[in-house]
């Protein structure tokens, strides 16, 4: 009979550590869950490429881009898979050339759809480097609306009068860095 009461004792003992170590894991959990970021951009991945966001974040000159798509909420949708997006990327001086106050309305949350208009304004589908682009050609935007190429002898080129001033290849597109914001009529 003490066997039994000693072994008893012995399995509500397990099951009790059990229960509070499980409650704990429960509670880790569920913690985890809640600062895990949902979607693509929530992949960590520090060996392959980096995609057209780390590109951005990783840039000082794009910090303003980075809070930009943070605040429209479109981070997820440049760190899908490509190859398909060309980005116009503002530096943070062409963010500063706005009028005053601009990016502060823009970054509130009740004009949202508007900042996503203006930076999908900037994305390609399709991957053209440099060379491809070609004097006088339209391309149309993930907006909808359409941007002019003009390309000099030099091979300067200009996006609707903003100047191409350099180019990243990312694991999932093209970045033509930009200095000016471009904005759809």
């Amino acid at each position: 009979m003490k066997s039994i009461l000693k072994s008893f004792a012995i399995i509500g003992s397990l099951l009790l550590m059990i229960g509070c170590g499980s409650s704990e894991s429960q509670n880790n959990s569920s913690t985890a869950l809640e600062t895990t970021h949902v979607g693509q951009s929530g992949v960590k991945d520090d060996v392959s490429n980096p995609n057209i966001v780390q590109v951005a974040v990783g840039s000082a000159d794009h910090s303003t881009l980075v809070a930009a798509l943070k605040a429209a909420d479109y981070v997820d949708v440049l760190t899908n898979v490509g190859p398909f997006t060309i980005f116009f990327a503002p530096t943070n001086t062409a963010f500063d050339a706005l009028p005053d106050g601009t990016l502060t309305t823009l970054t509130k949350k009740e004009n949202q759809r508007q900042l996503r208009d203006i930076l999908e304004f900037h994305v390609l589908l399709g991957v053209y480097k440099v060379e491809d682009f070609v004097n006088g050609r339209k391309l149309g935007t993930a907006h909808g609306a359409s941007v002019i190429i003009e390309k000099s002898d030099d091979g300067t080129v200009l996006v609707n009068g903003g100047k191409i001033v350099g180019s990243v290849q990312a694991s999932n597109g093209i970045i033509h860095v930009v200095d000016k914001v471009l904005l759809p009529d």
